[in-house]
């Protein structure tokens, strides 16, 4: 069983100003997103950074939810929340495959997001894998929020010399500005 077994966690990501996240959660079942919350909101504030929280109504809003925010808002990072179980239906491996692509997409274009969307079998799972003092699988997702916030910002400073550098156009400098040369 995978709580049994030993994990690497990276240390805590360390930041010169301040983070602020955004936690996106479907409720369904409340309990369960109540302590993923707990959890997220817990490492962020370890972390120095703030956040704001919205709901959804499932999983499958949660990435939509996200690339809104991303295109009107200013958050550095996403935390994904939600828990899908699985029924009886098809339904179940329609919606974690569905949120799970579209967090992937978003986090392709260069969104910073941790995905704590559980995808289990039985609530007991759920429970395990949501609880703070368990897995805390909430604040795992914001901790990988927050190392991808880290390498985004350590890789998205500003880069001089590289690249096409265009050469000065002489006829603009000796010129009449219309790209006519002076007589």
């Amino acid at each position: 069983m995978a709580a049994s077994e030993e994990h690497y966690t990276l240390p805590r990501a360390a930041f010169d100003n301040p983070v602020k996240i955004l936690i996106v959660v479907a409720p369904y079942y409340r309990a369960i997103a109540d302590q993923m919350i707990e959890g997220a909101k817990g490492e962020i504030d370890a972390s120095g950074g703030t956040w704001d929280l919205i709901e959804v109504p499932g999983a499958l809003e949660v990435p939509t939810a996200i690339g809104m925010a991303e295109r009107l808002s200013n958050y550095d990072g996403y935390v994904a929340l939600g828990c899908v179980i699985r029924g009886e239906t098809t339904h179940y491996d329609t919606v974690c495959n569905d949120s799970s692509r579209g967090i992937t997409l978003l986090g392709l274009q260069g969104l910073c997001i941790g995905n704590g969307i559980l995808t289990v079998e039985n609530m007991d799972q759920a429970q395990a894998r949501a609880e703070v003092t368990g897995q805390n699988k909430g604040g795992g997702a914001a901790a990988a929020a927050l190392h991808l916030v880290a390498l985004a910002r350590k890789w998205g400073a500003p880069r001089q010399g590289v690249g096409f550098q265009p050469a000065r156009d002489e006829y603009q400098i000796a010129g009449d500005n219309k790209g006519n040369p002076s007589a």
